[in-house]
């Protein structure tokens, strides 16, 4: 079976169902049934193919939240070409950079087209133009004509074993590694997730997540469409702009399921008012998915804390663990329980072991992802591959029957984590009666004097002081070579930026420092949304310690104990 086949079983079986509710702010919501979804996708087919689009070809969609988009990507696999869902350029990204990263994916990823709107055609067609690219066309097709009489329509050949989507794992431009994944993968990768979240027929799903993103493509697109559950997709820039709109979404449409990064936690709670929530009811919601690593427990009781009023019950707090390597999911928190914490000590555990803390500002509370859902085995391993038992931190490897194959054209990055069907995820974390907790990033760990410090303990510390913007903070290591060891740097967004309230600031996150026990070297305050974002909504350490090592922080506002 492939996707279109799952697709069109859907459109007969229950053409009148609702497919996709397609949600903007302020107005009337546009409803694709299967059936009216099904027969555009087909009218997409035909003119595609009449472009010169052909099986194999890899698509990419650089296309606003628009109704039309979803029976065009439908339309892209059931002609046998490889859709890609880029992000759409928001203001802040200049076109260069737009063009640099459509070319890496040209060299990369064999791009053959690029299928936008007549806004992008001045940034993008030098692309299509320049010599030696594997693009073969520019495409408009939101401008395209398609009515008219519905003509006969015979899909792709297409092997369930065959690529259906290239996805790219997380990063600041979305671009950097290509994951290839059949027919075969998402559907039983879908089938799996199904199962591990107890799916029904009664479930509707409410999403703002980008579909450039594996949460967003698989968890709130894949997943549904391949059960015919009703999915509710709203702008991702509208809801950055109003969170508000995901629980108004929630609430009219009565929706069940909703995933979300941890960030996303903090920004409801904090940038919600209270007469925005006239008449929002979440009662309906069984499960909220926190698909971060790791999970912040203080997030969920923020927003638990905010919205029980509206009915949000404290089971409906899950989380899972998930990336494009596996196609999404690993692990998952069983339904109707609230994702379990364990209390570690911080020291104890940035050494190796996971123990009851000593002291209580030793304390660190640590989330469960989850179980690995079917299909998946999680293991926790030692440098040199030995299996580490309950408590140990170590890397976690994962093996799935949905398992990606390989990174496209990048055989050396591809080797250097793929072997024998054991994915090398470069997370750090342990298990606890049967259940992964993640902890961090094996690359992010920063080295002082020999001991082990994990960013995120840090970031928790800072984003927790008044004046600090809450999630828009990055504690780095910067090596310092006259002690033979790392500093601690931390850059931290504020409104205080660039006002006298800067020294008090400061201060007061070196303080923070102090109370886990941690000294920073040096203090950057940034004004607000100074921070690089990777495509999963997170600030990237490795992209702002380059920004400001190359010192892009226009006014470096620093403070460090030698003045």
């Amino acid at each position: 079976e492939v996707l279109w086949e799952r697709w069109t079983a859907n459109a007969r079986r229950t053409p009148d169902r609702e497919a996709i509710v397609h949600w903007v702010a302020g107005e009337k919501p546009f409803r694709w049934t299967w059936r009216d979804l099904v027969d555009r996708a087909e009218r997409f087919g035909r003119a595609l193919r009449e472009a010169g689009v052909r099986p194999g070809d890899v698509c990419a969609t650089l296309i606003t939240h628009q109704p039309m988009f979803y029976p065009l990507y439908m339309a892209i696999s059931a002609i046998g070409a490889i859709p890609s869902v880029l992000a759409y350029p928001n203001p802040r990204l200049h076109p260069s950079k737009l063009v640099e990263g459509l070319t890496g994916m040209s060299r990369r990823s064999g791009l053959g087209w690029i299928l936008t709107e007549r806004a992008l055609e001045a940034a993008v067609r030098p692309l299509v133009e320049a010599p030696g690219t594997t693009v073969r066309g520019l495409l408009f097709p939101m401008s395209w004509t398609l009515e008219g009489a519905a003509q006969p329509f015979v899909p792709a050949d297409a092997d369930p074993a065959g690529a259906c989507l290239l996805q790219h794992s997380s990063g600041t431009t979305g671009l950097q590694k290509a994951v290839v994944l059949s027919h075969a993968a998402v559907l039983e990768h879908a089938r799996d997730y199904a199962d591990a979240i107890a799916l029904g027929p009664e479930d509707r799903i409410a999403s703002w997540l980008p579909l450039y993103h594996d949460m967003g493509l698989i968890a709130a697109f894949h997943v549904p469409l391949a059960f015919s559950v009703p999915v509710v997709i709203l702008d991702p820039f509208e809801w950055v702009r109003a969170p508000v709109l995901l629980l108004q979404a929630i609430s009219r449409e009565r929706a069940t399921l909703t995933w979300l990064p941890n960030f996303a936690y903090n920004l409801l709670a904090d940038r919600v008012n209270d007469a925005d929530l006239d008449g929002v009811r979440l009662d309906s919601v069984r499960m909220l998915v926190n698909c971060s690593e790791p999970v912040r427990a203080e997030s969920h009781a923020r927003m638990l804390g905010r919205f029980r009023r509206c009915g949000l019950r404290a089971g409906a707090f899950g989380a899972c663990y998930a990336m494009a390597e596996t196609t999404f999911a690993v692990t998952q928190t069983p339904p109707g329980a609230m994702a379990r914490t364990v209390v570690v000590d911080r020291e104890a555990l940035a050494q190796g072991t996971a123990v009851p803390p000593t002291a209580p500002d030793r304390a660190r509370m640590c989330v469960s992802s989850g179980a690995p859902i079917p299909g998946c085995a999680v293991h926790v391993e030692a440098e040199d591959g030995t299996d580490l038992g309950d408590g140990r931190v170590g890397e976690l490897v994962v093996e799935s029957r949905s398992l990606f194959e390989g990174y496209h054209n990048l055989p050396e990055e591809t080797a250097a984590v793929l072997s024998e069907g054991r994915y090398r995820t470069g997370d750090l974390g342990f298990r606890l009666a049967g259940e992964v907790f993640v902890v961090g990033r094996k690359k992010d760990i920063i080295i002082v004097a020999g001991r082990n410090i994990y960013p995120e303990d840090i970031e928790d510390a800072v984003g927790a002081v008044p004046g600090v913007l809450p999630g828009r903070v990055v504690a780095i290591g910067v090596p310092d070579e006259a002690l033979g060891t790392e500093q601690v740097w931390v850059i931290a967004e504020s409104d205080s930026y660039g006002t006298e309230r800067e020294e008090a600031l400061r201060m007061a996150i070196q303080m923070a420092g102090m109370a886990i026990d941690v000294t920073f070297a040096r203090v950057f305050l940034a004004p607000p949304r100074w921070l690089v974002k990777s495509s999963a909504g997170k600030p990237s350490r490795k992209a702002n310690r380059e920004r400001l090592l190359a010192g892009e922080l226009v006014r470096i506002s620093t403070w460090s104990p030698t003045g």
